[in-house]
């Protein structure tokens, strides 16, 4: 257990509540732009903006964010004593966060496909993954603040 001051443990806190501000931001978006990708042609002007955009979406903002809500995460839940690890909230919280990773590592695997003019999914597919990380996001808030038993 690592033994934070409290002004450390707050600006740790801070830092990884901003991180996934700016995580799940991109998590929103990106899949919007997937929408959008949907209606341009291949090889078109509009489809060669939207693989920059959605590639510096991905690897400028979306990236370091994910890396540092988990780091500045990780620091948080070794803050707090080992036989709280296991409460019912935190664990929840772990899966739901799971699944946002999950949902991460799909949007890239879609953004290559696009990437490559390869994409297989339909505007409607996006528009229904783009309510799974807002669905995620209430869920985890839920959880985090209300710490069911």
């Amino acid at each position: 257990m690592l033994e934070l001051s409290n002004d450390i443990y707050l600006w740790i806190k801070a830092l990884h509540i901003i991180s996934v501000i700016s995580w799940m931001a991109g998590l929103l978006y990106l899949p919007r732009l997937y929408v959008y990708h949907c209606e341009a042609e291949k090889g078109s002007e509009l489809s060669e903006k939207l693989k920059i955009m959605e590639w510096r979406l991905f690897k400028l903002i979306m990236r370091p964010a994910r890396i540092a809500a988990l780091i500045l995460g990780v620091v948080l839940i070794l803050n707090i004593s080992s036989d709280q690890w296991l409460e019912v909230w935190l664990v929840v919280k772990l899966v739901f966060v799971t699944l946002l990773y999950g949902m991460h590592d799909m949007m890239n695997k879609w953004r290559i496909g696009f990437d490559l003019d390869l994409n297989i999914h339909t505007q409607k597919f996006y528009r229904i993954m783009n309510e799974v990380p807002t669905i995620l996001m209430i869920l985890i808030v839920l959880v985090v603040v209300l710490k069911p038993e």
